[in-house]
């Protein structure tokens, strides 16, 4: 199997002149398109998508230039890559998973396609990949908390006590009002040589979990498990790439997390994907951000891996998709996830709108589940919360609103 370094973003649209070339995918807040569905002879034409951003266009091309990553048991890795030109950077074992992660660099003149294409011929039994990148998935835009948009009334600074949430995703700002004394533990996975990455997006989904209940956070007697994988390279362009993901997912698992909450975006990458299937054999529940790259695009991952519950967002009436929603026939679940008041780095809040705010509720929701020792698989979470499901767009199952919206009023414990 083959794998190179990609990055993930978190899933945040473009906004002004631009910000496709940044990191930070703001795939969203515009206006649907009117698109034509018919010529002047009455035919249908295809319907040519706007596009988002280069990431949503294509984030498989988007990795750490002259990076490979490999992972698998074979003990002669390291010295059989060094006899072809590459150089160890790194060198991980992801413990609880019963993995073993090396980061090479490619040799002079090799693209990282070729570097990959010899290092899956050389070693068939492992993965193989480039070390990609995955975005942030929310939309900033311009006081409705994550418990007021959901319906779930205020809750007690002791609701979800005994819970175990991890997320990955930015650093947490623990010194904001609303996370300040809460029980929160961060470790940071961003490459050596790198500055850790700002900390916005991950305040705002830990307040969205686990914040204050002044701040309207979901679970706020919870414990959450932070773990950043984005970093500032000498460019100042923020990465966060596949072999910090399965990193961060290694050390959630050793912290015995009852679910993974990922509110990222990108490329399907064979390390990322063994990571999330050895942690969801261990029974953690995994759940992500759907994408917020709008009609037409490519499916989004890691949520559109089978082992993980892909969540879209609604708008804020909760009656449409968000219109900078993907689309496709992996999303499962949808929830709300348009202008909701999260804090941000540095105090305060601010409204905010993406996929990336959609995903923390089922996470809770999954959390809760499994924590009380009920099916802990996708596929079984899918059917414990479809019992519970309010069908939304086409009958069944359909590519926008996936089963629909889960109709669960958590009971805090």
């Amino acid at each position: 199997m083959a794998a190179v370094g990609l990055w993930f973003y978190t899933a945040m649209p473009p906004q002004g002149p631009g910000a496709t070339s940044k990191p930070i995918d703001v795939a969203g807040v515009k206006a649907e398109q009117n698109l034509p569905n018919q010529n002047l002879h009455n035919k249908k034409v295809p319907v040519r998508k706007k596009s988002v951003s280069r990431f949503a266009d294509d984030p498989s091309v988007f990795y750490e230039p002259g990076e490979v990553l490999v992972s698998g048991a074979d003990k002669n890795i390291q010295s059989a890559a060094k006899v072809y030109g590459f150089r160890l950077i790194e060198k991980s074992k992801l413990q609880s998973l019963n993995l073993s992660l090396n980061r090479f660099r490619t040799p002079a003149g090799f693209s990282v396609k070729r570097a990959r294409r010899i290092l899956a011929s050389r070693f068939p039994a492992s993965s193989v990949d480039a070390n990609h990148h995955f975005q942030i998935q929310d939309q900033a835009t311009f006081r409705v908390t994550a418990r007021l948009a959901s319906d779930w009334g205020p809750a007690s600074p002791t609701c979800g006590r005994g819970i175990r949430i991890g997320i990955i995703d930015t650093a947490v700002d623990l010194n904001h009002s609303a996370l300040r004394g809460q029980k929160i533990t961060q470790q940071s996975f961003h490459h050596q040589g790198q500055m850790m990455g700002p900390s916005g997006h991950g305040t705002s989904i830990a307040g969205m979990l686990v914040g204050k209940p002044t701040w309207g956070g979901l679970l706020p007697g919870a414990q959450l498990f932070a773990a950043n994988v984005y970093g500032l390279r000498r460019d100042g362009v923020m990465v966060g790439s596949a072999a910090s993901l399965a990193q961060g997912i290694d050390w959630l698992v050793k912290n015995k997390v009852h679910v993974i909450n990922l509110s990222l975006a990108g490329t399907n990458n064979k390390i990322v994907h063994n990571a999330i299937q050895k942690a969801a054999n261990k029974g953690i529940a995994i759940v992500a951000a759907a994408g917020n790259w709008g009609q037409g695009s490519k499916r989004a991952y890691p949520a559109a891996f089978s082992e993980v519950l892909a969540v879209t967002a609604l708008s804020s009436d909760r009656k449409q998709l968000a219109s900078f929603a993907s689309h496709g026939d992996y999303i499962d679940f949808a929830a709300p996830g348009s202008h909701i008041w999260a804090p941000v780095s540095g105090g305060g809040g601010r409204y905010q709108s993406g996929t990336s705010f959609a995903a923390p509720y089922i996470s809770v929701l999954a959390a809760l589940h499994t924590s009380q020792g009920s099916g802990k698989s996708a596929d079984k979470l899918r059917k414990a919360f479809l019992l519970q499901t309010v069908d939304m767009g086409a009958k069944g199952k359909d590519p926008k609103f996936g089963y629909g919206i889960v109709n669960i009023q958590p009971k805090c414990i």
